[in-house]
């Protein structure tokens, strides 16, 4: 092109269905799922790492929350990135910079280590977050982009439930049990590479053009309803926190599981669930399915505290299953309330607040349980997180039923 832009595809390359169609919508997702996957591998190898550095569940809470300081590092700083410089720039980044996290936890050998290798897996899945939802939905082919952004949900989610599932099984079967995971993990990675080359890129990239930051606000038309959805991210997201940073733990010290095939699945219930639940019921009303995601999240706490109780696996499990599935109606019935009604311009603003508080969510929730463990132990730490997040749920339920039917 010769005039003012650079055309980074032309419509007859859009047009291939064989490249398009065929192979690129299964590499874009395929893509996604790997990288996604990358930020839970660790989750059943936390035991490992304390037995290996000798730190306690207090350091293993905040190795866990550095990945979200990566996320949202990645969300605010170059989240509209692909809008400027392209979606094929920003996938190539996100699966580089998922692969240099893996060869650091490959190598090891040091606490600082794990802790860059987290910040480098956040960044990535924040590059993703924000790059392949978009990223997914151009590459479908026509006729299935209604159920693209299902896919995308799966691809994401799912990726995050398959970490830590694929970890325990390669871990306990596979010699090296901290090593092993993530030799796997880099082949996968460089198969995704490979697989992005056939994604044609879907941006027109203005000649001089310069991304900028991603801004983070509320506008003030959302306020009230983002407060009422927000606070059912913070408490879903926390308790996937919970799960994924401390369940390793409570497993093995309190319920002497040490298998870390069942530590993984019982995760990867979590997360499978969440996606299930956000795809089967993405048609629902938003206002109804925000009271049963309290309802059924208060439910699910009162079981995790009964399972922790008793030392009861099965509990923990089913303690799984509904948190997950309250978690994955919360979430996405939240910011469908806020896109709903925020002003179209605005509502990039306001996606990304509502994310970095979810992270933020994931993260400071969770080291407040491990320096609770510290003091009090696992049980009683776990015990008193649930307590407070069922309460929390309950609230919210009465905050959103004494708000007028047509607010949210």
């Amino acid at each position: 092109m010769t005039d003012d832009r650079t055309q980074l595809t032309d419509d007859t390359e859009l047009a291939r269905p064989g490249r398009v169609k065929v192979l690129a919508f299964p590499a874009v997702v395929y893509a996604f799922a790997v990288v996604m996957m990358g930020t839970t591998l660790p989750t059943p190898l936390y035991p490992e790492y304390e037995r290996e550095f000798g730190f306690g569940s207090l350091m293993t809470t905040i190795i866990f929350a550095t990945y979200a300081v990566g996320v949202i590092a990645a969300l605010v700083g170059v989240g509209q990135f692909s809008d400027t410089i392209g979606r094929r720039p920003m996938l190539y980044a996100g699966v580089i910079l998922s692969l240099l996290s893996a060869v650091l936890f490959l190598v090891g050998g040091s606490v600082e280590i794990l802790f860059v290798g987290r910040l480098i897996s956040g960044f990535s899945a924040g590059i993703f977050t924000s790059t392949a939802t978009v990223a997914v939905i151009e590459a479908a082919p026509k006729g299935r982009r209604k159920m693209a952004t299902a896919v995308a949900t799966a691809a994401n989610i799912g990726g995050l439930g398959l970490g830590p599932l694929v970890a325990g099984i390669v871990t306990e079967f596979a010699p090296y049990p901290t090593r092993t995971i993530f030799v796997v993990h880099a082949v996968l990675l460089v198969i995704a590479g490979i697989g992005l080359m056939v994604v044609p890129e879907t941006v027109k990239v203005l000649k001089g053009a310069r991304p900028k930051l991603q801004r983070v606000s509320i506008p003030p038309s959302v306020r009230g309803v983002f407060t009422q959805a927000a606070v059912g991210a913070v408490a879903g997201f926390a308790v996937a926190g919970l799960f994924t940073a401390v369940a390793p733990n409570f497993m093995g010290s309190v319920l002497d599981v040490s298998s870390p095939t069942i530590t993984g699945l019982v995760v990867f219930t979590l997360f499978a669930t969440s996606a299930l639940t956000q795809i089967l019921t993405s048609k629902a009303p938003v206002r109804t399915s925000l009271m049963i995601g309290y309802v059924a999240l208060a439910a699910g706490m009162i079981v995790l505290i009964v399972s922790l109780e008793a030392s009861s696996l099965p509990g923990l499990v089913v303690g799984a299953v509904i948190a997950g599935a309250s978690q994955g109606l919360l979430f996405s019935k939240g910011i469908a309330a806020i896109a709903s009604r925020v002003e179209p311009h605005r509502k990039a603003d306001a996606t990304s607040a509502y994310f970095v508080i979810a992270y933020l969510a994931i993260s400071v929730p969770i080291i407040a349980v491990g320096f609770a463990a510290e003091a009090w132990g696992l049980t009683t730490a776990g015990v008193v997180f649930a307590a407070v997040i069922g309460v929390v749920s309950i609230g919210s339920l009465i905050g959103l039923l004494r708000r007028p039917k047509d607010a949210i």
